[in-house]
């Protein structure tokens, strides 16, 4: 039985965690890898406060996620993610996502440099699916 869109994002999100992250820097599109964690859809990174990228999403919330795209050749599935970027002050989200890959940049979930950032999609495309149009997941 063929999966609905939703389903594919779904598993594309689960299944990888490293995807490049777009703001704007200026006039000018700034991009880097990062490691997101998924919620329903809602995608959390962590980063420290004092990077480009929270100076950049002060003055522009708005990112662009590419996620999924693993490489092994034409047609493979990924998604681009549209969204919304909020400063996260769930504590209960440091500890969820706290992992032992964090502590080369941070001492621990309670660090006050590590900042959790919470994207909420605006949009999201499913791409590529075997030479198909890209299609729009309901969120």
């Amino acid at each position: 039985m063929a999966k609905t869109p939703e389903e594919t994002a779904a598993k594309i999100l689960d299944d990888n965690m490293v995807g490049t992250m777009a703001t704007i820097e200026g006039d000018k599109p700034h991009s880097r890898y990062m490691t997101f964690f998924n919620d329903s859809f809602t995608l959390y990174t962590v980063t420290s406060k004092d990077t480009h990228k929270v100076d950049e999403l002060s003055k522009n919330p708005f990112t662009h996620i590419l996620i999924g795209y693993d490489g092994k050749g034409l047609g493979d599935e990924y998604l681009e993610i549209e969204g919304k970027v909020e400063i996260s002050t769930d504590e209960s989200m440091r500890e969820k996502i706290w992992n032992r890959v964090l502590k080369s940049w941070f001492s621990g979930p309670d660090d006050p440099r590590m900042t959790i950032l919470k994207i909420t999609p605006t949009q999201i495309k499913l791409m590529n699916t075997k030479g198909e149009d890209p299609v729009i997941v309901s969120i």
